[in-house]
């Protein structure tokens, strides 16, 4: 019987070291002998944003060239690809491969994708989100391969697997869904409908280098010198949250795919091959996951539950909030906040709180790291 995960240990990034360390994860899983020639595959990588590899935000090249080689050793016809924050057009996003180092993967057979066409997806079987805005290049694959980082996020919590999907819509609508769907339950459930709909044929988690604190994009860099791989992205996951020391009820995604029957209640409940217990990180530095207005809000029908819930999540939920002192006034925060909540005055960022929807944005682009999840002081309190 094959695990629902498997984790190795990968200790750097060297070529050899990442090629072995991908077929022993790969193994237990049955291997690439799926994979036959002429197949077409889609390598979903995260590509946040025009980082250098050595900032752990975007899937580091290393493992995407092995992975590749690999594949075109069995006659695959390899094309990576993300749409990251921001314009999906070849100028753009060419920009972000050359900062990313992921041009490198022509040199192992694959190569990049060059079409930034996009199309609309209807999906009846959706629980929240039945029609999507989507990047046409993932069409023409006979599988995706969804491989991504193992990383903090100020909504979520925690982006890997799942999360990683949501790269599958055009950068200049993914605020329209942070606009449609601020409540982060109901964002983990459009996330998990991405999944259901574009079923990723096999998950492999780059955690040799992963990102704590103030992640997804400015976060700091923590070795951990891991793999992962699963059939599942929401079992990679699970396993992946144990890992950083985050539960199932921490992270609204997997409690998504919990309620789809997608993963078991525990990480204990997963057959995993390795030893996850080596990779754990007990003190990795997590980030303050989005609103908690979901929890308080009970059946919306009773006043009495309504104004409690709204004192509540006053008291407890996580905001952005600007550190003026690493802020250069780029403006990146006012041009991807999806709900027109912030305005440059002073050339410094203000927000608007009645108008903010807590989705983060602001926090997962802001190229300086002046944006961060700040959490209440009673939050804080009741935390110890």
């Amino acid at each position: 019987m094959r695990p629902d995960a498997v984790v190795v240990p990968c200790g750097d990034y060297e070529h050899g070291t990442v090629r072995a360390a991908l077929e022993r994860a790969l193994a237990p899983l049955g291997g690439l002998d799926w994979v036959g020639p002429g197949m077409k595959i889609a390598v979903k990588v995260n590509l946040l944003t025009a980082a250098k590899p050595e900032q752990a935000a975007t899937t580091h090249p290393a493992v995407l060239c092995a992975l590749t080689e690999l594949l075109t050793e069995r006659g695959a016809e390899v094309t990576a690809g993300d749409s990251p924050g921001g314009l999906y057009n070849a100028a753009f996003v060419n920009r972000v491969y050359a900062a990313c180092g992921v041009e490198a993967v022509e040199r192992y057979g694959g190569r990049l994708n060059q079409d930034f066409s996009e199309r609309e997806a209807v999906y009846p079987e959706g629980k929240v989100c039945r029609s999507f805005r989507y990047t046409t290049w993932l069409d023409g694959a006979d599988a995706i391969i969804d491989l991504c980082k193992l990383k903090t996020h100020g909504m979520m919590a925690m982006t890997c697997g799942a999360k990683n999907l949501f790269g599958a819509v055009p950068g200049t609508v993914k605020p329209e869904y942070h606009f449609r769907f601020p409540d982060p339950m109901d964002f983990a459930r459009m996330i998990v409908d991405l999944d259901e709909y574009f079923k990723p044929r096999l998950t492999i988690v780059d955690a040799v280098d992963c990102m704590e604190g103030n992640g997804p994009g400015s976060g700091t860099p923590r070795h951990m010198g891991a793999l992962v791989a699963s059939a599942s992205p929401h079992k990679a996951d699970l396993l992946c949250a144990g890992l950083i020391g985050l539960g199932l009820e921490d992270v609204p995604t997997l409690r998504a795919a919990l309620e789809r029957g997608l993963i078991p209640p525990t990480a204990e409940e997963l057959t995993v091959e390795g030893d996850p217990a080596a990779f754990a990180i007990p003190d990795f530095q997590l980030v303050a996951a989005g609103s908690v207005s979901h929890l308080f809000r009970g059946d919306g029908k009773s006043p009495i539950r309504r104004v409690k819930g709204a004192v509540i999540e006053k008291l407890l939920a996580q905001r952005p909030r600007l550190r003026p002192e690493k802020c250069v006034g780029c403006g990146v925060c006012r041009g991807v906040c999806p709900a027109d909540a912030i305005a440059m005055a002073g050339n410094k960022p203000r927000i608007n709180r009645k108008k903010c929807i807590r989705c983060f944005c602001c926090q997962e682009f802001c190229p300086e790291s002046a944006m961060i999840v700040h959490r209440t002081a009673v939050a804080k309190l009741l935390n110890h």
